[in-house]
Order: structure tokens, then C-alpha cells, then sequence
């Protein structure tokens, strides 16, 4: 075993670039590639949030001319609704923690010097930057971006015909998506070969950080998933642009026989829910292991049930292949499997709650320090719970034929798959800012972004869910052509006035992310005083990670107030730690 892994680490000593393309473009150096990811997300963050910000204000001033863009028209808000969703799940929620943080401190957190597959590395990030390009790009074609929203439902989305936006923008949405899934793919292959092949001598499994298991059972979801939602994106090309007949059925628009037969409308969504239901654990579980490694650090404790905690990031991994069809309790699907897949869906949530269960054992008579990251994994915990209370209404048929086409749905995705996952990227930013850029962040400035989004998070999402369960409708692009729903105007403007204070407040961060940068107090090798390999090298760290010195690892990753060590905290790479009897 020990001449295999000397025999890996020796393959990957490839030598530091000299020329500025070959060291932060085309680069090879896993590091780099992790920032690269972590900037295209921050870019498309703010693109997706501003499309959001488009549609709170079309919500409540339907008429409203804006300065360079005009008036919204109701299909231009679905369009908004479309590439937001788009943007945000694809370019953001998996971009940023799975290929910026993934990619930037597995190899480091297991002691390797690179990721396994340093040229498939860099391929995996401009084939996902390709992606986000041709995405973007359907804003700018004839027709515009497509309407037929981020699942891409058909016959909607594969008849040209369908509607504004349904012509070529369609085609560069799905072409976006099937370029995306291929990075994704070669990114997938990569972080499994290097957790398994790369680490360093004593880092068994069961000493890995939890993050390192989070972003390893993810990839094997992204290698799972992504394939199939690859085929399904081909087979739509083709019915949209070859004349086959795998989502269209026999049936005419506007008198006009489509020339099309025995194709599934349904056979999409299958194939879409495949890929979707584990997408929101591609999500969420790094932002889970992310938040388990600050709760330790920040109590100065060991994890509380390290080893529940790898089995529940399984779990949910295994399970979340299950339980596509509560997606779709509205297709007509017979009783038997909605209920199955009832069952399924409630039983995933067991591994979630052992996990949020660990989390306050961990909290519980811990030392306490309540820095800037420590606060992001705080409120991480508290979204995921939140949003996962409405969880079990959703996963009931009955309660989901009610609430299916309401803001209920809406308010619950967005508080446990979008709002907690980007508190996991904000708390990672926080807490490891000072190994990536060798500075601290500004921390009264880092507090005062906490509170305002996390007051902010709670004041848009959790009026959605009011506004659902008194039947606001999804997807309607105003509220003045329905009378109940016009009585529900002032909780949508309540919920725009929340956006607008809680988008504004995140310039906050961008400030301080790149004053401090620049600006920023010069941080120490371990300011957080940390026991992970990360906190053992250089700040930041040299191009093979450990200056050709490559660990060797005696003790696990939370090893936080042990009895008789001279320290509160004991390294990987610290001498054994005997107990005594």
C-alpha cells in the first residue's frame, strides 16, 4: 500500500507554472481552480439575484417601466423565474461549495498534494465556465431566454412552438445544462480517485474531516445523477430539433397537429426528478459538513457522534435516490406509489435529524466562540431545520395536492436547499479566507452581514409560507387578476421591502471579501486554532500544498479539549494521543 500511494503523490509533483495564463487561467493547480469556481459562482450569484430582485418588483408594481429594460410582460417574469432558478441551482448552490471549497482543500484536508486528475481538473472548470456563457447568452438571441422554468417541463419546453423564449433560447438553455453535467461528470471522477487513492499515510476513512466525507458521498451523487440528467437534456435536443418523439405526444397547438406521437411528457419528468432530488443533496451536504467541522472548531469539542455523523451523510446520499416521485404527486401517479414514495421521503428525514440532533450535542457545554463563521454554522443549522419542518407536509399526497402550485413549496425549498447551502458558502468564506489570501475579513463588518441576511432570510421566507397556505399561486406574474389573491398584495410587498434590505446588505460581504483581500490584518498559520491539515502549512498555501513535506497522521480531526495535552486542541500530525487508564 505505502509504494501505491508514494507511487500516486510522485505522478502528481507536476512543477509550479512560471507564466501568469499557465498559473491562474489554464491552471493545473487544484487551488486555483477552487477559487476559479468559487468567482464564477459569486459572478452568477449576483446575475441569478438580480433577475429575483426584477421579479419582486414586477410582483408588486406590475406596471412599473424600468430605465434599460422597459416593462416586465408576464412572460418576460417567467423567463425571470426560468434563469434564476437556473442559475442559482446549477452556478451557485453546486458550483461554489462542491467545485470552489471541494476543490480547493480536500487534497489539502487529506494531505495530498493535488486532486488526482490535474488536467481533467481544469477541463471540469472551463467546460462548467462554457456552461454558465452559453446560459447567459439565451438572454441575447431572438426569442430571448426560454419560460418553460428551471425543471424545463415539456411538451412546453420541447415544442419550438410553445411560446416566447422557446426557439433558440431553449435550445442554449439545455445545451447550457448538458455542458455543465459533463463538467460536472469529470469533477465527480476526480474527487472520488483523490479521497480514495490520495491520502496521506494514517488518514484511515474514519479520520477524514466531515467535510472531506461530504464532498466525497456528493461526487458519487454528481456521478450518479448528472449522467442522467445528460441523457434527458440530449433526447429533448433531439425531439426539439430532429423530429423524434420521446416527450411529445400525438396532440395539436392552435389547430396544428404537432407531428409528433407516443412520446411521455411524464417520462421527462422522471428522468428530471432522477437528477433533481439528488441535486438538492449535491446542495446541501457539503454545506452540512461544512457546518459539523465550524461547530467543533468554534465549541472547542470533538464532533459529538463522529461516526452517526459519516453513516447519516450516507443515509441521505443512499436515500436521496428514493424519492423523486413526491416531485410528482400531481402527475396522476397511482396511489400505491405516491405512497411509497411518501414513506421514502419521510424516512430521509431520520438521518437529517440524527445530523441536526449531533449538532446541538456538539453545542451543548462547549466553550463557545461566537466568530464570524461560528455564526454562519449557527444559522446554517437553523434554516435546515426550518425549512425542513414544512418538509413532512410536502411529503404527505393529500397536503401536496393543496399546496403543490403555491409559494408554500417555494418558501420551503428556498430556506433548506438555497438559503442554508449559501450560509454553508458564506461560513466557509469566513473561516477560510485567512489560509486562502493569507488576511483575516473584517470581522464587526462580517457580524453586521450575519445578522442583516439572516433576519433578512427569515423575513422574506417565512411570509412565503403564509402567503401559501392562503393559495398564492406560483408562477403568476401579478397578483391583480385574481381577487383573493389581490387581498394577499401587502405580504408580497412585506416580502419585496425583505428582499430589497437583504440583497443591498450583501454588498456588505463583497466589500469586505475583497478589501480584505488587500486590506486585511496579516493572519497566522492557525488563527482559528484548528486541528485539520489545512492549518499545518503555509498561509497561503505552496503550489504541492506541504513544501515536499508530506504528513503522516496520528490522531483524528476534532481532537478539541483533551484531558492532559498541553494545548485545548491536538493536529492530525501531532504525536499519538495515548489514553490513560
Amino acid at each position: 500500500m505505502a509504494t501505491h500511494e508514494s507511487a500516486a503523490h510522485a505522478s502528481h509533483a507536476h512543477a509550479a507554472p512560471q507564466g501568469f495564463i499557465r498559473k491562474w487561467v489554464f491552471s493545473l493547480d487544484h487551488k486555483v481552480i477552487g477559487l476559479q469556481y468559487y468567482f464564477l459562482a459569486l459572478l452568477a450569484v449576483f446575475v441569478g439575484m438580480f433577475l429575483s430582485l426584477l421579479m419582486r418588483i414586477h410582483l408588486i408594481w406590475p406596471a412599473a417601466t424600468l430605465p434599460f429594460l422597459g416593462d416586465i410582460k408576464p412572460e418576460t417574469y417567467l423567463t425571470l423565474v426560468t434563469m434564476h432558478g437556473t442559475i442559482m441551482v446549477f452556478f451557485v448552490l453546486t458550483t461554489a461549495p462542491q467545485g470552489g471549497f471541494g476543490n480547493y482543500f480536500l487534497p489539502i484536508q487529506i494531505g495530498a498534494p493535488d486532486m488526482a486528475f490535474p488536467v481533467l481538473n481544469m477541463l471540469s472548470f472551463w467546460t462548467t465556465f462554457l456552461g454558465f456563457v452559453v446560459l447567459v447568452a439565451a438572454f441575447f438571441v431572438t426569442g430571448g431566454a426560454p419560460l418553460h422554468g428551471w425543471t424545463g417541463y415539456t411538451p412546453l419546453s420541447a415544442l419550438q412552438s410553445a411560446g416566447p423564449g422557446e426557439g433558440l433560447g431553449a435550445d442554449l438553455w439545455i445545451t447550457s445544462i448538458a455542458i455543465f453535467c459533463i463538467g460536472a461528470l469529470m469533477g465527480a471522477l476526480n474527487f472520488i480517485t483523490t479521497t480514495l487513492d490520495m491520502r496521506a499515510k494514517g488518514m484511515t476513512m474514519m479520520r477524514m474531516p466531515l467535510t472531506v466525507w461530504a464532498w466525497f458521498v456528493t461526487a458519487i451523487l454528481g456521478l450518479l445523477a448528472f449522467g442522467v440528467l445528460l441523457s434527458a437534456g440530449i433526447l429533448l435536443l433531439m425531439d426539439r430539433n430532429l423530429g423524434t418523439s420521446f416527450f411529445v405526444p400525438l396532440g395539436t397547438i392552435n389547430g396544428q397537429l404537432t407531428g409528433h406521437k407516443g412520446g411521455s411528457p411524464l417520462l421527462w419528468q422522471h428522468l428530471f426528478w432522477f437528477f433533481g432530488h439528488p441535486e438538492v443533496y449535491i446542495a446541501i451536504l457539503p454545506a452540512m459538513g461544512m457546518c459539523s467541522q465550524l461547530l467543533s472548531v468554534f465549541s472547542r469539542k470533538p464532533i459529538f457522534g463522529y461516526k452517526a455523523m459519516v453513516y447519516a451523510i450516507m443515509a441521505i446520499g443512499f436515500l436521496g435516490f428514493m424519492v423523486w416521485g413526491h416531485h410528482m404527486f400531481m402527475s396522476g401517479m397511482s396511489p400505491y406509489t405516491a405512497f411509497a414514495f411518501s414513506i421514502m421521503t419521510m424516512g430521509i428525514g431520520v438521518p437529517s435529524a440524527i445530523k441536526t440532533f449531533n449538532w446541538l450535542g456538539t453545542l451543548m457545554r462547549g466553550r463557545i466562540r461566537f466568530t464570524s463563521p461560528m455564526l454562519f454554522a449557527i444559522g446554517f443549522v437553523s434554516l435546515f431545520v426550518t425549512g425542513g419542518i414544512s418538509g413532512p407536509f410536502l411529503a404527505q399526497p393529500v397536503l401536496d395536492i393543496y399546496l403543490h402550485e403555491t409559494y408554500f413549496v417555494i418558501a420551503h425549498f428556498h430556506l433548506i436547499m438555497g438559503v442554508a447551502s449559501i450560509f454553508g458558502i458564506f461560513a466557509a468564506t469566513y473561516y477560510w479566507f485567512p489560509k486562502m489570501f493569507g488576511r483575516m475579513m473584517n470581522e464587526p463588518l462580517a457580524k453586521a452581514h450575519f445578522w442583516l441576511t439572516f433576519v433578512g432570510a427569515y423575513a422574506i421566507f417565512m411570509p412565503m409560507h403564509y402567503y401559501g397556505m392562503s393559495a398564492g399561486l406560483r408562477r403568476y406574474s401579478q397578483s391583480t387578476e385574481v381577487a383573493y389573491i389581490l387581498k394577499l398584495l401587502p405580504l408580497q410587498r412585506f416580502i419585496t421591502i425583505a428582499a430589497f434590505i437583504t440583497i443591498a446588505s450583501q454588498f456588505i460581504f463583497v466589500v469586505n471579501l475583497f478589501w480584505s483581500m488587500f486590506k486585511g490584518a496579516k493572519a497566522s498559520d492557525n488563527p482559528w486554532e484548528a486541528t485539520t491539515l489545512e492549518w499545518i502549512t503555509a498561509t497561503p498555501p505552496p503550489h504541492d500544498n506541504f513544501g515536499g513535506r508530506t504528513p503522516v497522521v496520528n490522531n483524528g480531526p476534532y481532537e478539541y479539549s483533551v484531558p492532559d495535552a498541553p494545548r485545548d486542541f491536538v493536529m492530525q500530525t501531532d504525536p499519538e494521543i495515548k489514553p490513560k487508564h
